[in-house]
């Protein structure tokens, strides 16, 4: 029901001057500063809303959690609410275990670059983003009572989605929210509510074991066969 790819934890440059600037030196520096940023990020923890959109059935879902990331691939996400459902990678795999919908069952995935099998969305936002998009203005917004630029990012080569906003932080360059759109027209927001970057992590963060009594559905080892 969610697939979190979270995520978002960018490192601190200067921040934007304050008199306006063109529009497109606007997209520029604010693009560079955030791609500067993202390279300095070794870790983060932060707490989130996700909404998903879906307007092939009218439902709106949103659901709170908090994430532990680390650079490369190390992500660990508990949802408070749906209670219980977590995902989990340790820079190979990724598990998500979400009993607020299968009960009984863990996937368990090969991690990827971007896309579904992603932890790390910002990635792909901010990774060379001039090579993959068109990118524009999009106005100025407050997010979780941050400052912050948004970003059109248009995919110049077919995506698993049409068209992205990246709410880029005024201060620090961060990213403080993220949309995607497919092209069902289904919707995913990620919006960070708090954000602390390059934090301690301990050793055993990104590690998961299934729940007694549950099926584990082993994608990897089809991929293998």
């Amino acid at each position: 029901m969610h697939r979190f790819v979270v995520t978002a934890a960018l490192a601190s440059l200067a921040s934007l001057a304050a008199a306006p600037l063109p529009a497109q030196g606007s997209v520029d520096a604010t693009i560079d500063r955030a791609v500067a940023a993202y390279a300095r990020m070794k870790s983060a923890r932060a707490t989130f809303e996700q909404t998903l959109l879906n307007p092939l059935t009218g439902t709106t879902v949103v659901a709170k959690g908090e994430m532990l990331q680390q650079k490369p691939g190390r992500l660990s996400v508990r949802f408070t609410d749906p209670q219980g459902d977590r995902i989990v990678s340790d820079g190979k795999v990724l598990w998500a275990y979400l009993p607020s919908s299968n009960p009984r069952q863990v996937m368990k995935m090969p991690l990827t670059e971007g896309g579904a099998g992603s932890v790390d969305l910002a990635e792909q936002f901010l990774k060379e983003p001039r090579a993959k998009y068109r990118i524009a203005d999009a106005g100025a917004a407050t997010v979780s009572g941050r400052a912050t630029r948004a970003l059109s990012l248009v995919p110049k080569q077919p995506m698993q989605f049409t068209k992205a906003t990246v709410w880029i932080d005024d201060r620090d360059g961060t990213l403080r929210q993220f949309e995607v759109t497919d092209g069902n027209g289904l919707s995913r927001k990620v919006r960070l509510t708090s954000l602390t970057l390059n934090v301690p992590v301990a050793s055993d963060a990104f590690t998961f074991t299934p729940p007694k009594g549950v099926k584990v559905f082993d994608q990897t080892a089809m991929m293998n066969q």
